[in-house]
């Protein structure tokens, strides 16, 4: 019996270790997805060259691949596959391996049909497209465990691989089946105890004559116009994804080694997916970020994804796919990154806390849907410009990596993100323009070089780690969340927030009581009216703006009890109420803004709240083109990146402790000016 436990103890320790150890970064990572099913057979011994000769380190590869692995029910190929990763280990290249999940071969789609989604009112998918499945399908799901299996007792121990991707950018993808929609309603009923008095209740659902009294009444997704059920349909979603990447993993885990990790990209499109719980089995979970280039790069759409999957992650993550060359379905989107451009990326991706930066993808494709999205190489496989920048890129991270690698941050200032509150503010739009401008605020943010994290709030209570909270339309939230940001409001913190905040609780039912609810105190004013307004001057101007029309679309009529007015409408009606506020509460202070402003108002009131706060210092008298982003490496030695995102130099003086720059080797002092060249990063360790 002794002996029996102690196999026991010793098997449940060795899942747990399996899975949750980490493989060890010593150095970035840096390489691109690689499809050689795609390309002739001749081809693999000349790509594994040019990718030697690059310094290339790494590939990603199988995630789009099940047709090949099972091209028919039951019969399994691993040959092809075989022959790549040996020879990518051959070579010193290391693989990430996906499980084919999310592109189903034909014949599961032609015997059995009802693995295939459907959509609301009646819309259904077909085969010739990728994720066309019903994600929990248990047709569906039996393949797919059967598949990813037989993958892992194949390749587990191949020393090739490092970590295991499941799946490929998961979303719900309107999947409203019967099966999903009973899922759903077991959900609710779960929720609410089986309470349908209740239910009514909290949904309002006696309007319209919309109650019901047996579940059985129930009613599917397709036609409901309930902001509660539409609200709980997306919490469903996020909780069904999650469910089955946490599936995914439980099987990989099963069968990878101690160091082997398992990994999932998705966009950043954060709305979409509870990323918490997604990860919540993931070593190095992985994001896509294209963005744009040229004389749009600003590296700003690479920080916002970055500075939210870091604190989602509460680590470092992966970078899976990202531009090379131009993108798109299409041929309309072919604008190519100018020189230099692609190496400036790679450091600003490094800046924000990635250990990895991979390229979708190697070569371009000859034929497909994504024809147009090009690769490092293009249609004539040769060696290119863009060939040339990625190899001058790896050799200077083979040499520095080491120092980079591992970024840890510790920010001040963090921006709320409610899921909630953005599918809400979608089904009830105030605005035609960006309902939820959690972008907006980011840009605002980053363009004065305040460095920010983005915490979901939904999952995220305690702030006593930050200074100052900036939050987007908290149109759906509860009661404890409202009063935990006054609470840290009352102990000295600085919150910027924006209109429709506390006005629904958490079944996006309107509160009945004055606008804004629980956090009336803490704004230091009450409202009744609201309306949407044309673009609007400021009266008296007294931001000082270059911008003559900085608020539009909403209007909401604040009465002050404690709070200070700080702008109001220039206008004979809305003027009677002020557009903007400051409440002094406890300790703290908190900027309300109850119409939505321009970018450039946007930024004085945070820089406003920041100097309140006593987080500026000497970079933050530097704006965009010019950017700072700063870490600890794994030496404990503080990091600072200083891009250019502009075409031509610009002159600064260093505003950190003495160090070297990693890139040249020069020694840097504070103070000392420094040239930054167009499209350029200056890297420097303290």
């Amino acid at each position: 019996m002794k002996k029996l436990v102690f196999i026991l103890l010793s098997a449940i320790i060795f899942a747990a270790s399996t899975a949750f150890a980490q493989y060890k970064f010593d150095n970035v990572l840096y390489g691109a997805a690689y499809y050689h099913e795609y390309m002739p057979s001749e081809r693999l011994d000349e790509d594994i060259r040019l990718m030697k000769d690059a310094e290339l380190t790494v590939v990603r590869v199988g995630e789009s691949s099940w047709g090949l692995f099972e091209p028919r029910e039951g019969v399994f190929d691993f040959e092809w596959m075989d022959r790549i990763l040996d020879k990518m280990h051959a070579a010193g290249i290391r693989v990430i391996l996906g499980t084919p999940t999310y592109s189903i071969p034909a014949w599961m789609a032609h015997r059995y049909p009802e693995v295939l989604a459907e959509h609301t009112r009646g819309d259904r998918a077909y085969y010739g497209i990728r994720q066309n499945m019903d994600f929990t399908n248990p047709t569906y799901r039996f393949f797919c465990e059967r598949m990813i299996r037989k993958m892992m007792e194949h390749y587990a121990k191949h020393p090739a691989i490092i970590g295991y991707q499941v799946d490929n950018e998961v979303e719900a993808r309107g999947v409203n089946n019967h099966d999903y929609f009973v899922g759903f309603r077991n959900y609710i009923k779960e929720k609410f105890s089986g309470d349908l008095k209740l239910l009514t209740k909290e949904w309002g659902m006696n309007y319209w004559g919309m109650n019901i009294y047996t579940w059985e009444e129930f009613y599917p997704r397709d036609g409901v116009t309930n902001p509660s059920y539409k609200n709980e349909w997306e919490r469903y979603n996020r909780k069904c994804l999650a469910d089955f990447l946490n599936w995914q993993c439980d099987i990989v885990n099963e069968y990878k080694r101690p160091d082997q990790f398992v990994t999932h990209c998705f966009m950043p499109y954060f709305h979409n997916l509870d990323q918490v719980e997604s990860f919540r089995q993931m070593q190095y979970p992985a994001i896509n970020i294209y963005h744009a280039v040229q004389d749009g790069q600003d590296g700003q759409w690479i920080a916002y994804s970055g500075d939210y999957m870091r604190t989602v992650t509460q680590g470092n993550y992966l970078v899976t796919e990202t531009n090379a060359q131009a993108t798109g379905w299409d041929s309309r989107g072919q604008y190519p990154p100018y020189d230099g451009q692609l190496r400036q990326n790679v450091y600003s991706h490094l800046a924000s806390g990635s250990n990895m930066v991979e390229y979708w993808h190697w070569h371009t494709l000859h034929y497909g849907q994504e024809t147009y999205w090009r690769g490092i190489l293009g249609q004539d496989l040769q060696a290119n410009r863009i060939y040339r920048e990625f190899s001058a890129t790896a050799k200077e991270l083979k040499a520095i990596g080491k120092h980079l690698v591992n970024l840890k941050k510790e920010n001040k200032v963090a921006i709320l993100y409610s899921h909630d509150s953005y599918h809400a503010l979608n089904f009830m739009p105030y605005t035609r323009k960006n309902h939820y401008p959690s972008e907006m605020i980011h840009d605002a943010l980053y363009r004065q070089n305040i460095e920010t994290d983005i915490i979901p709030c939904d999952k995220w209570s305690d702030f006593s780690k930050y200074r100052m909270l900036v939050i987007p339309p908290l149109y759906v939230a509860t009661d404890d969340l409202l009063n935990k940001i006054s609470q840290f409001v009352k102990d000295g913190g600085q919150v910027v927030m924006f209109f429709k905040s506390g006005y629904c609780n958490e079944h996006s039912a309107v509160r009945a009581t004055l606008a804004p609810g629980p956090l009336r105190e803490a704004c230091g004013f009450y409202y009744q009216e609201y309306a949407n307004i044309p673009a609007m001057q400021l009266k008296d101007n007294p931001f000082h703006l270059k911008d003559d029309r900085p608020i539009s679309e909403w209007y909401e009529f604040l009465i002050p009890e404690t709070a200070k007015p700080l702008a109001y409408a220039d206008h004979p009606f809305y003027g009677q109420w002020p557009a903007i506020t400051e409440n002094v509460y406890g300790n703290g202070n908190l900027y309300y803004i109850g119409t939505y402003l321009s970018g450039e108002l946007l930024e004085k009131i945070v820089h406003l709240a920041a100097e309140k706060a006593g987080i500026l210092t000497n970079q933050n008298e530097y704006r965009f083109p010019v950017i700072f982003r700063s870490g600890t490496n794994s030496s404990g030695r503080p990091v600072h990146y200083i891009f250019n995102y502009g075409a031509e130099s610009r002159t600064i003086n260093y505003p950190f402790a003495s160090g070297k720059d990693l890139l040249s080797g020069e020694k840097i002092n504070k103070g000392q000016s420094l040239d930054i060249e167009p499209w350029g990063v200056v890297v420097v360790e303290e």
